[in-house]
């Protein structure tokens, strides 16, 4: 046999039936110019050879294992510019794994342990993503201007012992910040409890308890909480409690696990000072299941014992005024927020459809219904739905969702959001205010009254928020929403430099959203910047090919105050 060691790179496409099901002709041509102009390419850059073409996905082997990780990159890299014109649904997007080991050559084939840990890690890998092996990692850790992100030691098919991988951190310019000090007041982060049952199903469970946990403490005015949406980040990895301290600025570190068996379960959660790395609190809890919502207060009013002694004699925090007979209800929600978390269209899709059936089946469960208006006019300003569908409906479940539970910050959020799309400012912002005032932690509440203040030209206030909201969830799935707003404070103060840089990290974090791309527009052109303004006019209008300024009049929801002066941008951009 012919032996060699090399460096092994696994390639699919991520989702590649759907995209068959959906366009075969189209999805065939498209990853044909794919391989042609862009794989075959950085392999022969970067000295590779691509062993075979398997349908979806590619074998190839390097001699080095640093050219493998730079002929990654770069084709991660060149996915992200090629799918910026390309529409959401439409985007092939690939996962890449790559291993050291020894190989076995017969012919222009190559077999072995380490071919198979090649395509094991690949199937680790996130869509757009890169993930390689310890061995891997050992060797170029200190050879290539990368960060790695460990994600533990794996089980997988048909390898004995497990694969410990790593996540390749791709470079990606995003504005400059500084890591956040701490805060005056106490402030914890919840990592997400782990899933120790068998039934992958269960994950849900562990989900919505972290979640509920976050805002029950949210509703507590002594701590300052990271959104789960920040925390969530961390879920699945083998993560060290001081450095999450640091990347988040909290003192403390709540963190767990769940085990459901029956109908039965046991959640072990502890506190940790993220400074000291210190166990301040650590307890079991064991319920039945029509149980679990005291279970989740348990945890609250002891986690706040442990970080403050005054907290103590404090009434009981509770996310909502919820009996055990609303269990399902909670069930059906925690799912469907689980999916919308993760931010895409067909996540969302789901998420949507599962909140349906939730307040179809529990009518008077005000958490369904708040969050399925939320959902739905999210979707809706994104594109990801026709914006006119369903905004109607969205604003009756906000109605009935504040009807129910008052109390509810997400009701309050949506109301503002319906008002917000009629353009009648002044109760978007009391809307918004008053979900501050019953979270103050309320992350996307501030963000949200950042755009707000933002079109009634309160720029300096409007940047305020989003501050706020960037500190309380810096890894937030809708940070660009944040950037973007606030390049439209800076916009509106005249500011259009400013502007542009913060609308392009918006771009950079979703290049498919066409609001911020229609921001920029504006920004370019105001700043004089006329050539830029109309090639990201090329782009914006291979995006939408429905834009014009008719269009822009009827669907975007800028006040009467704020209107002329982005018509006045894009006008300048080339718009008609």
């Amino acid at each position: 046999m012919d032996r060699r060691l090399a460096a092994i790179f696994a390639v699919d496409v991520v989702g590649y039936s759907r995209l068959m099901e959906a366009d075969e002709a189209g999805t065939l041509a498209a990853l044909k110019s794919l391989r042609k102009n862009l794989i075959a390419p950085e392999f022969a850059e970067h000295h590779g050879r691509i062993v075979k073409l398997m349908g979806d996905g590619a074998l190839g082997e390097f001699a080095s294992v640093v050219d493998a990780i730079e002929c990654a990159v770069e084709i991660q890299q060149g996915m992200i510019e090629q799918n910026v014109k390309v529409p959401e649904c439409e985007r092939i997007e690939l996962r890449i794994g790559i291993n050291i080991g020894d190989i076995i050559v017969e012919g222009e084939d190559i077999y072995g342990d380490g071919v198979n840990v090649a395509a094991r890690l690949e199937a680790l890998a996130d869509s757009g993503s890169i993930c390689v092996s310890q061995n891997v990692f050992n060797q170029v850790k200190n050879k290539v201007d990368l960060g790695f992100q460990d994600m533990g030691e794996q089980k997988v098919k048909n390898i004995a012992e497990p694969v410990r991988a790593y996540r390749v951190l791709l470079p990606q310019p995003s504005v400059t910040e500084a890591l956040p000090v701490l805060p005056d007041k106490p402030s914890i982060a919840v990592l997400p409890f782990d899933n120790l049952s068998r039934d992958p199903e269960q994950e849900y469970l562990s989900d919505g308890i972290t979640e509920d946990i976050i805002t029950a403490l949210s509703r507590l005015r002594w701590f300052l909480v990271i959104a789960r949406n920040s925390t969530f980040v961390y879920k699945g990895r083998s993560v060290d409690v001081k450095q999450v301290g640091r990347e988040l600025g909290v003192r403390y570190v709540l963190e767990g696990s769940v085990r459901k068996a029956g109908n039965r379960v046991r959640i072990s959660a502890q506190l940790v000072d993220a400074i000291s790395g210190a166990h301040h609190w650590a307890q079991n809890f064991d319920r039945e299941l029509t149980d679990i919502f005291e279970l989740q207060d348990d945890i609250t009013q002891s986690v706040a014992a442990a970080i403050e002694p005054k907290l103590v004699a404090a009434e009981g925090a509770r996310s909502q005024d919820r009996s055990s007979r609303d269990l399902s209800a909670w069930d059906m929600v925690a799912r469907a927020m689980t999916h919308y978390g993760r931010m895409t269209a067909s996540e969302s899709e789901i998420a949507i459809k599962t909140l349906r059936e939730a307040v179809k089946k529990y009518p008077n469960y005000g958490p369904a219904h708040s969050m399925l208006a939320f959902a739905l006019l999210v979707s809706g300003h994104v594109g990801w739905i026709p914006e006119s569908d369903d905004f109607t409906y969205a604003a009756e479940m906000a109605r009935r969702a504040a009807q129910l539970d008052n109390e509810d910050p997400w009701a309050h959020l949506a109301l503002g959001y319906v008002a917000f799309t009629r353009r009648q400012t002044d109760e978007t912002i009391k809307e918004y205010k008053r979900a501050l005032e019953l979270n103050p932690n309320f992350a996307t509440a501030h963000g949200y009254l950042g755009w707000a203040l933002a079109f009634d030209g309160q720029s300096d206030e409007a940047i305020r928020y989003f501050e706020l909201a960037l500190r309380m969830s810096p890894h937030d799935p809708l940070k660009a929403f944040f950037y973007s707003g606030t390049g439209v404070a800076h916009y509106y103060a005249c500011r259009y430099d400013e502007a542009v840089e913060w609308i392009r990290n918006a771009v950079r974090e979703r290049p498919g959203f066409t609001a911020s791309r229609r921001i920029l527009c504006a920004s370019l052109a105001q700043a004089g910047r006329i050539d830029e303004a109309r090639e990201e006019m090329e782009t914006l209008r291979t995006m939408q090919p429905n834009l014009s300024i008719a269009w822009i009049e009827q669907h975007v929801p800028y006040t009467a105050r704020a209107m002329p002066h982005f018509i006045d941008g894009m006008r300048k951009a080339g718009l008609e």
